[in-house]
């Protein structure tokens, strides 16, 4: 027994009918959702697959001439072992971030760099390709935009248009209209795609115009094959995604399966298509010649009868532009949280990640983008926009594929919600064949890539030197490890409007350890804000007394000579202390060090002479010996604290302020690190 289009009682028992529009989006949703699993995903993954053969395929036949349908078919096979790949690595580290999230478990902070780094420049040549592609599709409405001038103009106008909507916050109800509009964009490029092969396929004609090593060349046949990895930045985007968007196993399997069959069916038959309609004469093809930028114009405009070919001209020429402009709307958006991710991390300025006080989106980084793509635009370049392009995905999927790898050898007994097939025992773990096989495609393609492409050579390893140079001067300054994790408190990046501050001055003892940038970013949030007074306002900044305590034994007198490598470490924790505290408008952080006998007394005696408001002190990680002791469900302060913060809370002059100690898991757990702790009030 059907149910009828119109009932939507199935969505709310007792809900109001919805607007027609609502319907729609929620019919949408439900179709999406039972068929391909997520409809989020599902527009995701599509919007990219639809997108990139709109301004890849004139390249492609460029360069590959007769056998782009083989250069698409391996497309599918190269899609199918990095989707593979990214699910696995994202169900087992469910971090928003992608690649750089299982490079950052697999070895360390300076590879999980680079992956994000050439993820960076893909989307900003993404949006840059879109926005072009997008101009060239919209020629058919407007004959002048075939013009440079015109072309650029609108180009940078849909830049804007995705730096406003991006800062401004996009929904996941446009998400599913996109994934409808995508529905609809390959709907009719499969009518296309059928129609032209009836016209024109012969299997004579593809065939007769293959002459492997002069047509094509083997340079330009392996440059074909490395553009193709275009329609995969949705699998970058899509595991940024972990943990927020829930799909089952069989919804994972169920999109990935149907991402595989739209590259063998759309970008095969849109293939053998071109090739056939528009034959090679030597080393040149019709199609590229002649629609390089547009080629699903082109090949609308070959269709017969004519009528049947302006009808899809124009067809093609709406659907597309919008496709393409959903298309750099999604880049921006994989980059504005795969760049807030970096931000987060310590792995670019903390700054660039900062947060509109409205909207919560990383608006100083999506201006950024903006303004590098329109400087990419500016050239109107297809190809060498693509080239430049495939030097970033490679190198960041064979960091995937060996990140995913070496987990499955560091982390062997962690949970995996989704493990590839395909794997043998290999060592002490299981060995996944088809990683391995998607490593060595992915590095084959990316050295050849380096080879053959020049300005994939110079401004792809201009861009990957000039990021590591900036990631090491950056961590210098930081007094931070290159290869060590550094995380940023979330309120950090939040512009938030100023709050009123609830201190002026506040004492933070240091002790070199992890626990010590909790302490001092809990210090930073309770002065930092808008001076309650005329006094503050004056000087409008607020004072984090950072001290480091040499507790001297009997033995010596309180001014005898320490070692060096005393000093050492408390000029590194001084100025960690004062690059974390200063990241916050409006705080200042004085360092000293302090020679006393007793670290508690040295504590009380440094509040009272400096007259702070405050102190901030970090407890101690309850044990077996002293935690567990709960009274009307809290933990006794006597569980936590040493005899440090005991002294303090009984003699300072001011209020106390502990923060909880971090929790401390069974020696097995196969947990991720939690979170910062809060703190408390004493």
């Amino acid at each position: 027994m059907s149910t009828p289009v119109d009932d939507w009682d199935w969505l709310e028992p007792h809900a109001p009918r919805l607007p027609a529009r609502e319907r729609l989006t929620a019919w949408t949703a439900s179709a999406l959702g039972s068929t391909l699993g997520s409809p989020i995903l599902f527009g995701i993954v599509y919007t990219s697959l639809a997108s990139a053969v709109f301004f890849s395929l004139g390249v492609v036949v460029n360069h590959a001439l007769g056998l782009t349908p083989l250069v698409f078919l391996i497309a599918a096979l190269m899609f199918g072992l990095t989707a593979l790949t990214y699910v696995e690595g994202a169900s087992l580290h469910q971090e928003p971030g992608g690649s750089t999230v299982f490079a950052r478990y697999a070895f360390n902070e300076l590879v999980s760099f680079i992956a994000g780094w050439a993820i960076l420049l893909d989307y900003i040549i993404l949006i840059a390709t879109t926005a072009y592609a997008a101009t060239q599709y919209l020629k058919v409405f407007w004959a002048p935009l075939g013009n440079r001038d015109e072309a650029l103009a609108l180009s940078l106008a849909i830049i804007a248009y995705v730096v406003f909507s991006n800062i401004r916050g996009l929904s996941s109800r446009r998400g599913l209209r996109i994934g409808a509009l995508v529905v609809g964009a390959l709907a009719l490029e499969l009518f296309v795609i059928a129609l032209g092969l009836i016209l024109y396929f012969n299997p004579h004609k593809i065939t007769s115009q293959v002459h492997l090593g002069s047509a094509p060349s083997w340079s330009g046949l392996i440059f074909a094959i490395t553009i193709t990895t275009m329609a995969f930045t949705s699998v970058e985007y899509a595991s940024g995604l972990a943990g927020e968007v829930i799909a089952s196993r069989r919804a994972l399997q169920r999109l990935l399966a149907s991402g595989i069959v739209v590259l063998v069916v759309a970008y095969f038959g849109v293939a053998l298509f071109a090739v056939t309609a528009f034959p090679i004469h030597g080393t040149h093809s019709g199609l590229a010649h002649g629609y390089l930028d547009d080629p699903v114009i082109g090949l609308a405009s070959s269709l017969r009868p004519a009528a049947v070919a302006e009808f899809t001209r124009y067809a093609l020429g709406a659907v597309v532009a919008v496709t393409l402009i959903a298309a750099a709307n999604s880049a921006m958006l994989g980059l504005s949280r795969l760049a807030y991710s970096l931000s987060t991390n310590r792995q670019i300025p903390s700054r660039l990640g900062r947060l509109h006080q409205r909207r919560s989106t990383p608006y100083v980084l999506i201006l950024l983008a903006g303004a590098l793509a329109a400087v990419l635009v500016i050239p109107e370049n297809i190809d060498f926009l693509v080239g430049i392009y495939a030097f970033g995905a490679v190198l960041s999927f064979t960091i995937a594929h060996l990140s995913v790898i070496r987990l499955r050898y560091r982390e062997p007994h962690r949970r995996r919600p989704f493990r590839m097939p395909l794997s043998v025992r290999v060592g002490g773990g299981r060995l996944p064949l088809l990683a391995v096989l998607g490593a060595l495609l992915s590095a084959a393609g990316w050295v050849a890539l380096v080879l053959v492409h020049q300005p994939a050579r110079y401004v792809g390893l201009g861009w990957m030197a000039a990021g590591i140079v900036l990631y090491l001067v950056y961590r210098h300054l930081d007094e931070s490890s290159p290869l060590q994790r550094v995380t940023v408190a979330p309120e950090v990046l939040r512009s938030e409007q100023p709050r009123a501050r609830e201190y002026g001055s506040i004492l933070v003892p240091l002790h070199g350890d992890a626990p010590d940038d909790e302490i001092v970013r809990t210090a930073a949030l309770l002065v930092a804000g808008q001076p309650t007074d005329e006094a503050e306002a004056a000087i409008d900044t607020a004072t984090i007394e950072a001290v480091w305590i040499f507790q001297m034994p009997m033995a010596l007198t309180l001014d005898a000579r320490l070692p060096e490598e005393h000093f050492r470490g408390a000029r590194a924790a001084l100025a960690r202390a004062k690059t974390l505290g200063e990241e916050h408008a409006g705080v200042h952080v004085a360092t000293a060090t302090v020679r006393a006998r007793s670290v508690g007394q040295a504590i009380v005696e440094e509040a009272r002479r400096r007259g702070v408001e405050a102190i901030v002190l970090g407890a101690e990680a309850p044990s077996r010996i002293r935690g567990g002791v709960h009274f009307g469900g809290h933990r006794r302060l006597e569980t936590y604290a040493g005899d440090v913060v005991r002294y303090v809370v009984a003699r300072a002059p001011c209020r106390v302020i502990v923060t909880a100690p971090p929790p401390r898991a069974a020696p097995d757990a196969e947990l991720p690190t939690a979170q910062p702790a809060g703190a408390g009030i004493v």
